[in-house]
């Protein structure tokens, strides 16, 4: 369904055609046709002839008779506007009623207390994998500027959803969407600003979705920068790598430091969103626990400073700075000049973009310190990396999984 398509206005076929029809029908009466039931028409005036040529597409000559006399080419003019007036407004008809029967508009139309998604990707699926774990029946709509057509089928197949395409910012298209009577509106598209945009414009448009929108931001430093704003007050805005960071801090790492019987040591191999997200939550929730922080980064230097500058790093432990990739050797090399590895029992998280240099990582480290509590970053759920991980004493650490378990009740419908 393209509400895009629909709302732009343009000129169709039909107004040029029925424009032709009429000039042969005024250009045949005008040339002196007579027809068979009101011969007088051929010598009536101009707005006459006209009135009759406009009168072919509603009853096509039935009132006034078939062309009986005259000229053969305004006769051939006029049967040509005979035949094509009215099919010209028969098959208008046709298509209106069409339009107008459409099994999408119907059900458009009937939506009420139904959950809005804006963007096609990984998070509406798994969002959408959540809601019907606990929501079956809610109508959901999803609604993307460009949906793929395999995506969309299974959208519609395995989740049971309506596909719209459209661009969420456009007043038509929300109000195709039935905003009005949404439970619900999840904003989980690619562009930080246009889903920030299309949540400002609901806000005014649709004052009830206050609280019940849910607002997906990729980059931190923008959510952390439309926090003081009034729209980010009026959204319940996220981050999904700070959602998984959270439930990983809360869940796992903890309950590891509750155990160890000193301040512990956190190797973060990777300062992504993710690794900036994670030492976040340590600091916010293990703050007294912590000993030693190590970060190592390809762009580490640049990645700190920029954390620091918006004051999310801080705490009484100490830190250490490391730039280069992971898979380097002598990174660790000059990590075990100022951190001891092989004492207690030291967290290490892998958790760069690049699933297979994590869990080759992670399977070096646990051979060289079989006391070190290691963890591996994928993105997707994996079995290699679980089945890897499960022989080696590795923890697999994924994404998508920690975003699907920690979704909010209150996020659904």
């Amino acid at each position: 369904m393209n509400l895009q398509t629909l709302a732009t206005p343009r000129i169709g076929w039909r107004w040029p055609a029925a424009l032709i029809l009429f000039l042969l029908g005024f250009a045949g009466f005008a040339t002196g046709v007579a027809p068979s039931e009101r011969p007088d028409v051929a010598q009536a005036d101009l707005l006459t002839k006209a009135y009759y040529s406009l009168g072919l597409f509603v009853v096509g000559g039935l009132d006034i008779g078939t062309p009986a006399s005259g000229p053969l080419l305004g006769r051939a003019m006029l049967w040509i506007a005979y035949f094509g007036a009215p099919l010209l407004t028969a098959s208008a008809v046709i298509e209106a009623l069409v339009r107008v029967m459409a099994p999408h508009r119907w059900q458009m139309r009937r939506l009420h207390d139904h959950v809005v998604i804006v963007g096609a990707g990984e998070l509406t699926i798994s969002y959408l994998r959540v809601l019907r774990g606990s929501h079956p029946s809610t109508p959901v709509v999803v609604v993307d500027e460009h949906v793929d057509p395999v995506r969309e089928q299974e959208l519609a197949q395995a989740f049971d959803v309506r596909v719209v395409i459209g661009n969420i910012t456009h007043d038509f298209v929300q109000n195709g969407l039935r905003l009005d009577r949404a439970a619900r509106v999840v904003l989980l598209g690619d562009s930080d600003f246009q889903s920030f945009e299309a949540a400002s414009k609901m806000l005014r448009r649709f004052p009830h979705l206050e609280s019940r929108l849910v607002l997906h931001c990729q980059r931190l430093r923008f959510l952390r920068s439309m926090e003081a704003t009034t729209v980010g007050r009026l959204c319940i805005t996220f981050n999904s790598y700070h959602l998984a960071a959270a439930s990983l801090v809360k869940q796992q790492l903890i309950g590891h430091f509750e155990k160890t019987e000193h301040r512990d040591v956190v190797v973060l191999a990777g300062f992504g969103r993710f690794g900036q997200t994670i030492l976040e939550e340590l600091q916010n929730l293990a703050r007294d626990e912590l000993d030693t922080v190590a970060i190592i980064d390809v762009d580490a230097d640049r990645r700190v400073m920029v954390a620091e500058e918006q004051r999310r790093l801080g705490g009484n432990y100490r830190r250490v700075v490391l730039q280069g990739d992971i898979s380097h050797p002598e990174v660790w090399r000059s990590l075990a000049a100022s951190v001891d590895l092989s004492k207690d029992s030291p967290t290490v998280i892998l958790g760069t973009g690049r699933a297979e240099d994590n869990l080759r990582t992670a399977l070096w480290l646990k051979q060289s310190y079989p006391n070190a509590f290691v963890f591996a970053r994928t993105n997707d759920k994996s079995e290699l990396a679980v089945e890897v991980g499960s022989e080696h004493g590795i923890r697999n650490i994924s994404i998508r999984q920690l975003v699907e378990d920690n979704i909010p009740e209150e996020w659904l419908a």
